[in-house]
Protein backbone atom coordinates (compact mmCIF):
# COMPACT_ATOMS: atom_id res chain seq x y z
CA UNK A 1 0.00 0.00 0.00
CA UNK A 2 3.14 2.55 1.12
CA UNK A 3 4.51 0.89 -2.24
CA UNK A 4 1.26 2.03 -4.39
CA UNK A 5 0.76 5.50 -2.53
CA UNK A 6 4.58 6.27 -3.43
CA UNK A 7 4.42 5.82 -6.53
CA UNK A 8 1.18 7.99 -7.20
CA UNK A 9 2.77 10.77 -5.01
CA UNK A 10 6.00 10.68 -7.97
CA UNK A 11 3.08 10.19 -10.70
CA UNK A 12 1.44 13.54 -9.58
CA UNK A 13 5.09 15.08 -8.75
CA UNK A 14 5.94 14.75 -12.46
CA UNK A 15 2.46 15.99 -13.62
CA UNK A 16 2.78 18.91 -12.04
CA UNK A 17 6.05 19.61 -12.72
CA UNK A 18 5.55 18.87 -16.59
CA UNK A 19 2.41 20.90 -16.65
CA UNK A 20 3.93 24.42 -15.97
CA UNK A 21 5.96 24.06 -19.11
CA UNK A 22 2.95 23.59 -21.34
CA UNK A 23 1.09 25.86 -19.64
CA UNK A 24 4.19 28.75 -19.86
CA UNK A 25 3.87 28.74 -23.69
CA UNK A 26 0.38 29.15 -23.73
CA UNK A 27 0.97 32.04 -21.50
CA UNK A 28 3.47 33.55 -23.72
CA UNK A 29 1.27 32.81 -27.09
CA UNK A 30 -1.59 34.62 -25.03
CA UNK A 31 0.53 37.72 -24.00
CA UNK A 32 2.04 38.20 -27.75
CA UNK A 33 -1.71 38.51 -28.66
CA UNK A 34 -2.75 40.67 -26.19
CA UNK A 35 0.68 42.73 -26.92
CA UNK A 36 -0.58 43.22 -30.63
CA UNK A 37 -4.37 42.87 -30.01
CA UNK A 38 -4.35 47.17 -29.42
CA UNK A 39 -3.67 49.17 -32.59
CA UNK A 40 -2.09 51.70 -30.19
CA UNK A 41 1.00 49.32 -29.79
CA UNK A 42 1.69 49.04 -33.58
CA UNK A 43 1.63 52.89 -33.92
CA UNK A 44 3.63 53.49 -30.98
CA UNK A 45 6.00 51.12 -32.31
CA UNK A 46 5.78 52.39 -36.04
CA UNK A 47 5.76 56.39 -35.53
CA UNK A 48 8.27 56.28 -32.25
CA UNK A 49 10.78 54.68 -34.43
CA UNK A 50 10.57 56.82 -37.20
CA UNK A 51 10.81 59.93 -35.42
CA UNK A 52 14.00 58.49 -33.38
CA UNK A 53 15.78 57.90 -37.13
CA UNK A 54 14.54 61.36 -38.30
CA UNK A 55 16.26 62.71 -35.26
CA UNK A 56 19.62 61.28 -35.55
CA UNK A 57 19.43 61.58 -39.21
CA UNK A 58 18.67 65.28 -39.04
CA UNK A 59 21.86 65.43 -36.73
CA UNK A 60 23.78 63.69 -39.43
CA UNK A 61 22.60 65.93 -42.62
CA UNK A 62 23.40 69.16 -40.63
CA UNK A 63 27.16 67.95 -39.77
CA UNK A 64 26.96 67.06 -43.90
CA UNK A 65 26.13 70.28 -44.70
CA UNK A 66 28.48 72.18 -42.29
CA UNK A 67 31.29 70.32 -42.31
CA UNK A 68 32.88 73.14 -45.17
CA UNK A 69 32.12 75.66 -42.11
CA UNK A 70 34.05 73.88 -38.92
CA UNK A 71 37.57 74.81 -37.87
CA UNK A 72 40.57 71.92 -37.25
CA UNK A 73 39.07 72.20 -33.64
CA UNK A 74 35.92 70.31 -34.73
CA UNK A 75 37.23 68.45 -37.30
CA UNK A 76 40.12 67.05 -35.22
CA UNK A 77 37.56 66.02 -33.08
CA UNK A 78 34.45 64.66 -35.12
CA UNK A 79 35.62 61.27 -35.66
CA UNK A 80 35.19 59.36 -33.44
CA UNK A 81 32.97 61.76 -31.13
CA UNK A 82 30.70 63.63 -32.90
CA UNK A 83 29.99 60.80 -35.68
CA UNK A 84 28.73 58.83 -32.60
CA UNK A 85 26.78 61.21 -31.43
CA UNK A 86 24.79 61.95 -34.62
CA UNK A 87 23.99 58.04 -34.63
CA UNK A 88 22.79 58.35 -31.16
CA UNK A 89 21.28 62.34 -30.41
CA UNK A 90 20.49 62.59 -26.59
CA UNK A 91 16.80 64.01 -28.20
CA UNK A 92 16.10 60.74 -29.62
CA UNK A 93 17.56 58.53 -26.54
CA UNK A 94 14.71 60.79 -24.84
CA UNK A 95 12.05 59.32 -27.43
CA UNK A 96 13.08 55.88 -26.99
CA UNK A 97 12.81 56.06 -23.22
CA UNK A 98 9.88 57.78 -23.54
CA UNK A 99 8.01 55.56 -25.95
CA UNK A 100 9.03 52.27 -24.58
CA UNK A 101 8.64 52.93 -21.21
CA UNK A 102 5.16 54.01 -22.13
CA UNK A 103 4.26 50.71 -23.90
CA UNK A 104 6.08 48.54 -21.21
CA UNK A 105 3.55 50.64 -18.98
CA UNK A 106 0.74 50.20 -21.11
CA UNK A 107 1.01 45.88 -21.01
CA UNK A 108 -0.23 46.17 -17.57
CA UNK A 109 -1.90 49.32 -16.92
CA UNK A 110 -4.04 48.46 -19.91
CA UNK A 111 -5.34 45.24 -18.83
CA UNK A 112 -6.33 46.51 -15.03
CA UNK A 113 -8.28 49.62 -16.59
CA UNK A 114 -10.66 47.18 -18.85
CA UNK A 115 -10.55 44.93 -16.28
CA UNK A 116 -8.98 41.78 -18.10
CA UNK A 117 -6.48 41.14 -15.95
CA UNK A 118 -9.17 39.47 -13.46
CA UNK A 119 -10.31 37.18 -16.75
CA UNK A 120 -6.35 36.17 -16.90
CA UNK A 121 -5.68 35.51 -13.56
CA UNK A 122 -9.24 33.70 -13.32
CA UNK A 123 -7.54 31.25 -15.90
CA UNK A 124 -3.90 31.63 -14.52
CA UNK A 125 -4.18 31.97 -10.45
CA UNK A 126 -0.57 31.59 -10.67
CA UNK A 127 0.54 35.07 -11.15
CA UNK A 128 4.33 35.00 -11.35
CA UNK A 129 4.04 32.54 -14.16
CA UNK A 130 1.59 35.60 -16.02
CA UNK A 131 4.50 37.91 -15.10
CA UNK A 132 7.09 36.01 -16.09
CA UNK A 133 5.23 35.20 -19.74
CA UNK A 134 4.85 39.05 -19.58
CA UNK A 135 8.25 39.83 -19.23
CA UNK A 136 10.01 37.13 -21.59
CA UNK A 137 6.70 38.76 -24.40
CA UNK A 138 8.34 42.77 -24.06
CA UNK A 139 11.42 42.23 -23.60
CA UNK A 140 12.10 39.82 -26.88
CA UNK A 141 9.93 42.79 -28.58
CA UNK A 142 11.49 45.65 -27.52
CA UNK A 143 15.29 43.89 -28.20
CA UNK A 144 13.73 43.40 -31.49
CA UNK A 145 12.82 46.83 -31.42
CA UNK A 146 15.74 48.72 -30.12
CA UNK A 147 18.08 46.62 -32.81
CA UNK A 148 16.29 47.74 -35.39
CA UNK A 149 16.21 51.36 -34.24
CA UNK A 150 19.83 51.82 -32.96
CA UNK A 151 20.85 49.84 -36.18
CA UNK A 152 18.86 51.85 -38.54
CA UNK A 153 20.18 54.76 -36.62
CA UNK A 154 23.93 53.89 -37.11
CA UNK A 155 23.77 52.74 -41.02
CA UNK A 156 21.83 55.55 -42.21
CA UNK A 157 23.95 58.46 -40.66
CA UNK A 158 27.26 56.79 -41.05
CA UNK A 159 26.19 55.61 -44.54
CA UNK A 160 25.63 60.09 -44.54
CA UNK A 161 28.73 61.30 -43.00
CA UNK A 162 30.83 58.80 -45.00
CA UNK A 163 29.96 61.28 -48.01
CA UNK A 164 32.62 63.65 -46.27
CA UNK A 165 34.99 60.70 -45.29
CA UNK A 166 33.91 61.18 -41.94
CA UNK A 167 31.97 58.68 -40.86
CA UNK A 168 32.98 55.43 -38.79
CA UNK A 169 32.29 51.28 -39.21
CA UNK A 170 31.10 49.15 -36.77
CA UNK A 171 34.76 47.65 -35.56
CA UNK A 172 35.97 51.03 -34.50
CA UNK A 173 36.54 50.73 -30.91
CA UNK A 174 33.49 51.44 -29.02
CA UNK A 175 31.13 51.39 -31.86
CA UNK A 176 29.37 48.21 -31.18
CA UNK A 177 29.44 48.88 -27.68
CA UNK A 178 27.41 51.99 -28.60
CA UNK A 179 25.09 50.25 -30.56
CA UNK A 180 24.28 47.28 -28.27
CA UNK A 181 24.03 49.90 -25.54
CA UNK A 182 21.22 51.89 -27.78
CA UNK A 183 19.84 48.74 -28.97
CA UNK A 184 18.96 47.21 -24.73
CA UNK A 185 18.07 50.79 -23.75
CA UNK A 186 14.82 49.77 -25.18
CA UNK A 187 14.09 46.53 -22.92
CA UNK A 188 15.16 47.88 -20.13
CA UNK A 189 13.28 51.29 -20.22
CA UNK A 190 10.30 48.86 -21.49
CA UNK A 191 10.60 46.69 -18.22
CA UNK A 192 10.90 49.54 -15.66
CA UNK A 193 7.77 50.95 -17.25
CA UNK A 194 6.04 47.27 -17.04
CA UNK A 195 7.31 47.31 -13.16
CA UNK A 196 6.07 51.00 -12.27
CA UNK A 197 2.27 49.65 -13.86
CA UNK A 198 2.00 47.07 -11.98
CA UNK A 199 2.92 49.06 -8.47
CA UNK A 200 0.77 52.14 -9.72
CA UNK A 201 -1.82 50.83 -11.99
CA UNK A 202 -3.15 54.08 -13.38
CA UNK A 203 -1.62 55.50 -16.60
CA UNK A 204 -1.35 58.99 -15.68
CA UNK A 205 0.60 58.34 -12.95
CA UNK A 206 2.59 55.76 -14.10
CA UNK A 207 3.97 57.70 -17.13
CA UNK A 208 4.45 61.11 -14.49
CA UNK A 209 6.84 58.64 -12.11
CA UNK A 210 8.24 57.18 -15.25
CA UNK A 211 9.31 60.16 -16.87
CA UNK A 212 10.52 62.28 -13.56
CA UNK A 213 12.81 59.17 -12.35
CA UNK A 214 14.78 58.38 -16.11
CA UNK A 215 13.94 61.41 -17.71
CA UNK A 216 14.17 64.12 -15.65
CA UNK A 217 16.05 63.47 -12.86
CA UNK A 218 19.30 63.32 -14.69
CA UNK A 219 18.64 66.98 -15.21
CA UNK A 220 18.92 67.92 -11.30
CA UNK A 221 22.31 65.86 -10.75
CA UNK A 222 25.67 65.66 -11.57
CA UNK A 223 29.19 64.37 -11.13
CA UNK A 224 30.66 66.99 -8.92
CA UNK A 225 29.30 65.51 -5.77
CA UNK A 226 29.31 61.93 -4.63
CA UNK A 227 25.75 61.78 -3.79
CA UNK A 228 25.00 63.38 -6.49
CA UNK A 229 27.16 61.64 -9.21
CA UNK A 230 26.20 58.21 -7.49
CA UNK A 231 22.57 58.62 -8.07
CA UNK A 232 23.26 59.60 -11.19
CA UNK A 233 25.54 56.78 -12.72
CA UNK A 234 22.37 54.64 -11.33
CA UNK A 235 19.94 55.75 -13.45
CA UNK A 236 19.39 53.84 -17.24
CA UNK A 237 19.66 57.14 -19.47
CA UNK A 238 23.10 58.27 -17.98
CA UNK A 239 24.51 54.62 -17.94
CA UNK A 240 23.71 54.63 -21.72
CA UNK A 241 25.28 58.28 -22.02
CA UNK A 242 28.70 56.52 -20.82
CA UNK A 243 28.13 53.52 -22.93
CA UNK A 244 28.20 54.99 -26.00
CA UNK A 245 30.47 58.36 -25.13
CA UNK A 246 33.77 57.80 -27.56
CA UNK A 247 36.03 59.47 -25.31
CA UNK A 248 36.46 60.96 -21.95
CA UNK A 249 34.86 64.00 -20.93
CA UNK A 250 36.54 67.24 -21.95
CA UNK A 251 36.01 68.47 -18.70
CA UNK A 252 37.50 65.94 -16.25
CA UNK A 253 34.69 65.49 -13.02
CA UNK A 254 35.90 64.02 -9.54
CA UNK A 255 33.18 61.33 -9.96
CA UNK A 256 33.04 59.91 -13.31
CA UNK A 257 31.13 56.94 -14.23
CA UNK A 258 32.50 53.61 -15.56
CA UNK A 259 31.68 51.37 -18.47
CA UNK A 260 31.61 47.89 -16.19
CA UNK A 261 29.21 50.20 -14.01
CA UNK A 262 26.71 50.88 -16.57
CA UNK A 263 26.94 47.31 -18.12
CA UNK A 264 25.63 46.47 -14.07
CA UNK A 265 22.94 49.19 -13.82
CA UNK A 266 21.13 48.21 -17.59
CA UNK A 267 21.14 44.60 -15.39
CA UNK A 268 20.16 45.93 -11.88
CA UNK A 269 16.73 47.98 -13.49
CA UNK A 270 15.19 45.68 -15.60
CA UNK A 271 15.48 42.47 -12.95
CA UNK A 272 14.60 45.40 -10.11
CA UNK A 273 11.40 45.85 -11.72
CA UNK A 274 10.75 42.44 -12.72
CA UNK A 275 10.50 41.97 -9.28
CA UNK A 276 8.45 44.54 -8.04
CA UNK A 277 6.25 43.62 -11.01
CA UNK A 278 5.72 40.26 -9.27
CA UNK A 279 5.27 41.44 -5.73
CA UNK A 280 2.97 44.30 -6.85
CA UNK A 281 0.74 41.92 -8.44
CA UNK A 282 0.39 39.25 -5.62
CA UNK A 283 -0.27 41.45 -3.24
CA UNK A 284 -2.41 43.89 -4.58
CA UNK A 285 -6.40 43.00 -4.48
CA UNK A 286 -7.93 43.32 -8.25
Amino acid sequence: MTSTTTQQTRVSTAVRAAEPGVRFRELLASEWIKLWSLRSISWAFGVSALVIIAINVSAAVADYNNWPTYNEGIRALFVPVWAMRDAFTIGACMVLVLATGGIGALTVVGEYSTGQIRTTFAAVPARRSVVAAKTAIVTAVMLIYGTVVAGTSFGVTQAILSGRDISLSLDHPGALRAVAASALLAPVCALVGMGLGALIRHTAATLVTFTGILLLLPFLLNERHRWSSAILHALPRSAWERLVQMSDPFEPVPYPATVGGSWIVYAAWPLAAAVVAVVAVRRHDL
